[in-house]
């Protein structure tokens, strides 16, 4: 092809595109939702500036990994290490945002790798129940963690909000913290992360996990018994076989077979990652039917969905370059919220917040915004305001 028509049959592509994705921006808004239906899932520690941003944007709630393997590195019963979990309910709760944690990731004290489930033996069961309770105890109604920071020391309702430093301590090593006004306390736990699929559980076996959930239900429900319990985020089409993997509806369905276990999660969850909005659809609608299928009205969360922002399509289906993840956001959010009562979903949460190197294929640009600690927001953004009816900075 001679380059000037090559460049201008470029030119009319993108224009083309341009033009598209500006049609559907005019089309009739999609119906409204609470802000706890719009969430994120950050791939690094929350900022206050990132709570800010998120709430102006219209996102209610923050999905945060919760690593037992970090929180209790060593065997030593009830010591745990809640610093970096605490850092970031602090931080969600001083902007007004629930926090959505999924607890995953074996000590190495108890199984050679995180990805075992800690089912094979009473201490695995005792410690993972152990771990749970204390999780829900200290950042649950009532918890330790919201009593530390209100100002009358009973994690009730403060009268005021200060964001003001608090007056330092004669100890420095263990200031008290500050207070944070409206405790927000955690209700909703997500039990692990894809136990479908190798890279977060070995092996993908549906008898495991409905024994992880069976404890882990008994354990949380124990501490709070207002609690809601949530299946692991499900990877949608995982390409790796048993053991390795297994589709989610497939997943799904093995679970309902154990006798009385729908009566121990409220709330499903999927990663509908897909090529594209009518893939997706596809993926939820199939997980959908398996629920219809066993007469079971549970709400369900999309805990994780997104693509990226560079242009490897050949490479990484999920990257499709700074337009394509606009209209792939964009069509996936429309059919999520006009179809949010027919499939009962509670919660969409977009991964990632931000981009960051070296974790995933498309981890470095499944953002909404750049990589860094400022906001250098990708068009993408600018269309998830649109759905979400927030604003672009606080």
């Amino acid at each position: 092809m001679r380059p000037k028509l090559a460049a201008l049959t470029a030119a009319l592509l993108v224009a083309a595109l341009a033009l598209a994705l500006g049609a559907a921006a005019t089309g009739a808004p999609p119906p409204r939702a609470p802000s706890e239906f719009f969430g994120i899932g950050p791939q690094t520690p929350l900022t206050d500036k990132d709570a800010e941003y998120m709430r102006a944007g219209g996102i209610g709630v923050v999905r945060m990994a919760v690593p037992w393997s970090s929180v209790q590195e060593r065997r030593k019963r009830g010591v745990y290490n809640w610093a970096g979990l605490d850092e970031g309910v602090e931080i969600a709760a001083r902007n007004g945002l629930k926090v959505l944690p999924f607890l995953y990731g074996t000590p190495h004290w108890l199984a050679a790798k995180p990805t075992t489930l800690p089912v094979d033996n009473a201490t695995q069961r005792r410690e993972w129940k152990a771990f749970l309770t204390a999780a829900v105890e200290r950042y649950g109604p009532g918890g330790e963690f919201w009593a530390e920071r209100s100002p009358n020391g009973s994690g009730g309702v403060a009268p005021y909000v200060s964001y003001e430093p608090v007056t330092p301590t004669p100890d420095p090593v263990t200031p008290k913290p500050e207070p944070i006004g409206r405790p927000i306390p955690i209700r909703t736990w997500q039990l692990w992360n894809e136990a479908n699929f190798f890279y977060f559980a070995v092996p993908a076996s549906p008898t495991r996990y409905a024994r992880l959930v069976t404890i882990s239900s008994q354990a949380i429900k124990a501490a709070d018994p207002g609690a809601k319990v949530i299946l692991s985020g499900l990877f949608a089409k995982p390409t790796a076989g048993y053991p390795k993997g297994m589709p989610a509806t497939q997943f799904l369905a093995a679970l309902y077979r154990f006798p009385g276990l729908k009566t121990r999660f409220d709330g499903i969850s999927l990663h509908p990652y897909a090529v594209d909005t009518e893939t997706l659809e596809e993926y939820v609608e199939e997980f959908h039917d398996v629920t219809t299928e066993n007469r079971d009205r549970v709400p369900l969360y999309i805990t994780e969905m997104g693509w990226g922002s560079e242009s490897n399509f050949n490479e990484v289906a999920f990257e499709q370059g700074p337009l394509g993840q606009v209209r792939q956001l964009r069509g996936s959010y429309r059919y999520l919220l006009e179809n949010r009562t027919r499939l009962g979903i509670r919660q969409v949460h977009w991964f990632s917040w931000k981009d960051i190197q070296g974790d995933c294929n498309f981890c470095d640009s499944v953002g909404l915004f750049r990589e860094g600690k400022g906001f250098k927001a990708k068009p993408s953004w600018r269309a998830f305001v649109a759905l979400s009816r927030g604003r672009l900075r606080p």
